[in-house]
Order: C-alpha cells, then structure tokens, then sequence
C-alpha cells in the first residue's frame, strides 16, 4: 500500500512538472496566450473615439469651470492656497500681474441683469449696487478684468501726481481670524501721467475694435469707472487734487478726492471745515473746467474715526460745495476691541479694514444722512462681506456700496454671491426701494 501510494504521489508531481513545461516561459502556448491577451486589449477607433471625447470634455468643462468667476474652485481652494503660501503684498500684486496677463475668470451671470437690483446714481445707472473700492487696483492696471468679474463699478487709485513709492516694506498686514487686513501702503503710486497713458491706451484699444463711441469710461452701459485722487506725500494740500482733475478727469466717470488715508501725514486734517471747504471749491472749479461735455460728478471720502461734530461739519460743507457725493467711509486707525487677532498682528500701524469696521462705518453713515437730509448722495463702503450688510448700509443711506477686503478673501466670486444674497434679503423689494428706510 505504501509503494502504492508513492507511485501515485510520484504521478502526481510528475504531471505537475510536466503541467509547468507546458507553459514555461518563451513556449509557443504561452506566446499565443500572451498574443491573443494582447490582441483582445487593442484599442479600437471606437474605443479611441470614446476616450477622447471624454478627455476633451473633461478638459472643456474643467476649463469652463475654473474661468468663471463664481467657481468655488477660486474661494475655497484657488485663493486660499495663494494666502497659505504668499504674504498679503505679494497676493495682491499676484493678482494684478494675473488679471493684467489675461488670467482671469469672468462672471457669466453679470449679463443676466436683475431691475430690482439697478441703482439710480449721479443721474445714471449702475446694473447693481456691488462696486469695489479704491485700493486695489492703484493703478489703473486691471479695470476691463474687474468690471468681467461683475463689479457695476470700479474705483482706482488713489493715484498722485508724481510717482511715489509709498512706505517701507512690510506695509500690508492680513488679520485671518477676522477676516481683516492692516495697511499703511502710504499712496504707493505709479503718478498721473503713467495712469493717464494706460486710461488713453485702454480708450484707443475699444476705439480700434469697435466702431460705437463708448457709453461712457467703463465701455458699457450700467457700469461706471472712478479714479480716486490723492496727494504725494510732500505735495500741496489743494494743487495736487486740482492737478488729478486736469490730468484725469477727461477719462474717469466720476472723481474721487482721497482726504482720509491715515498712511499720509496730515491728509486727515483736510477734513477740517475751513480746508475742506477751500479744497473742495477749487476741485469743483476744475472740473466744471474740463473739455469733456460730460462733467464728471465729485465725491470726498472720509473717515470712520470722525465725532458727531466733525460729521455735521462736513455734511454742511459738502451741501454748499458743490459736490454730488461723500463715502463712507475708509480704514479706521483705531482697533475695535472685537477683534480676535493677536495683538501682534492688530498692533502694526496702519488703516484697518474688512468686518470690524463695519459698524463704525455704519455709525458714520448714519450720522451723516442725518445732517445731509435724503436727497444727498452717500456711497457705503466698510466691513461689507454679505448681502446682508449690503442691505444695512443701503438702509442707512447708500446709495450703492464698495468691497474691497472681502473680494481679498472671497475671490472673484464676491460680486456674484453678494448679488444673490442681496436678491434674497430684498424678498421681492427693488434695492432703490430701501435706500434710506431708516429715515422714512
């Protein structure tokens, strides 16, 4: 039985064995195998077909997706990155070279204009009350890429007449936990004539490709171009604003005189009645001096940090002035006791921004529509981030309103989303409908 068994097991191995040089490597079966395999897995223009069409697809919709503006691929992953990975100086000009270059998403759903949110202003009409502030684009570097990510308005500048390089490096200080920023850029400006020749550029460029006189300096209806003017640092206190006028008021929809940065020594007294009043007459003559048959309206913006006597005092200069408006209102060099940043960060000298000064700016607004009456133009401008505050401000007395620290976090999304929610708190009212509702 043993012997038996044995022959059997010997068998057993031997057929094995026998099995495996059947099929050892480089043996005519296993090359027909292998071939066949082969053949059974060769792509056929069917096959190939498919695939392309989904890869081109993929890459079509994947390119549509990123180039639009309201893309959370740009709030929740796009900008974060570029702050996780660059200082707030370095981030801004980033995104100047970017939009310069070409790089840029756009907002497809700008074009859908929506009546409850048109804004009646200076005898014109913006498409919406969403408007980005001074301070950003400084030098008139990136207007068209702006107005395409859905702001009604831009504003550059501020812009002096000579160029200056503004303070010393670190000078633009990001506070995340309050979605906040501290800046002392101090009117780093390229001067009127380098922005006067981009402004001239820009209208030969529209005049060479179309064949319409352009509606106004922002190249379509509904929207409007300022420039924002400002003083170099040892300039004089009234020839350098009446200088931006001559210079660039032939180019701008309306004009901005800048008398409340903290970052330039002594601007902030101008908001003393009796230089106020002198400033704003000899701005007001030059303008009415301009060739253009189109005067462009004048605003003053002011500060946050202003008492109840000091707001009073300017709404009676402003009424008599001659001017169409007043902002409200810029950065605050006081330091809210609600932020959460360390006092590392919120200590640095400089002009806050972003949430915190929201009510500041409000309180300011609406001390001023109390001394101006509901006729004046007011524009809000401060801590704005929802459609919610948008619509506070817009009750208390703006007209329209400006971003510019919360499109810092937001992205190019910001115009998009602020619409939207604005939509959504109007609850089936016209935004001109609330303006000024706690005065009535």
């Amino acid at each position: 039985m043993n012997a038996g068994m044995r022959v059997t097991s010997f068998s057993r191995v031997a057929l094995r064995r026998g099995s495996a040089r059947l099929t050892t490597p480089g043996s005519s079966t296993t090359r027909q195998s292998r071939r066949a395999l082969f053949t059974r897995a060769q792509p056929t223009p069917v096959r190939n077909f498919l695939i392309n069409t989904i890869l081109i697809a993929g890459v079509g919709f994947g390119a549509y997706y990123v180039t639009d503006a309201r893309s959370a691929f740009h709030r929740y992953f796009l900008v974060p990155a570029i702050r996780w990975t660059t200082d707030a100086e370095t981030a801004h000009r980033f995104a100047i070279e970017s939009m310069k270059a070409g790089v840029y998403p756009v907002d497809r759903s700008a074009d859908d204009e929506d009546p409850d949110l048109e804004v009646e202003v200076f005898g014109k009409k913006l498409s919406s009350p969403i408007g980005l502030a001074a301070g950003f684009d400084k030098n008139a570097e990136a207007i068209d890429p702006l107005f395409a990510m859905g702001f009604s308005y831009v504003e550059v500048g501020s812009i002096t007449p000579k160029p200056q390089p503004g303070n010393p490096l670190p000078r633009f200080f990001r506070l995340p936990k309050d979605k906040a920023a501290i800046n002392r850029y101090g009117f780093n400006s390229d001067g009127h004539l380098k922005v006067l020749v981009r402004l001239r550029m820009r209208l030969h460029s529209f005049l060479t490709h179309n064949e319409t006189t352009p509606v106004n300096h922002a190249f379509e209806e509904g929207k409007l171009l300022a420039v924002n003017l400002g003083k170099n640092k040892d300039g004089d206190e009234i020839a350098d604003y009446v200088e931006g006028v001559k210079t660039l008021g032939n180019y701008a929809d309306l004009l901005v005189v800048n008398i409340s940065s903290p970052n330039t020594p002594g601007l902030r007294d101008l908001q003393n009645e009796k230089k106020l009043s002198g400033l704003l007459s000899a701005v007001v003559a030059a303008r009415d001096g301009l060739s253009t048959p189109h005067k462009p309206p004048i605003c003053v913006k002011i500060a946050p940090d202003l008492s109840e006597t000091e707001v009073a005092s300017i709404a009676e200069v402003v009424k008599g002035s001659g001017i169409d408006g007043v902002i409200v209102a810029n950065t605050t060099i006081s330091r809210p006791e609600s932020l959460k940043s360390p006092s590392s960060l919120s200590s640095e000298i400089g002009g806050l921004s972003g949430p915190p000064v929201k009510e500041l700016s409000l309180k300011t607004l609406r001390t001023l529509r109390k001394y101006t009456g509901p006729s004046f133009t007011i524009v809000g401008c401060g801590g704005i981030s929802t459609g919610k505050d948008a619509v506070e401000f817009a009750k208390a007395g703006a007209s329209f309103v400006q971003v510019l620290t919360g499109f810092a976090y937001d992205g190019p999304g910001m115009p998009s989303r602020l619409r939207a929610e604005i939509k959504k708190e109007l609850n089936g009212k016209k935004w001109m409908d609330i303006v000024n509702m706690d005065f009535k």
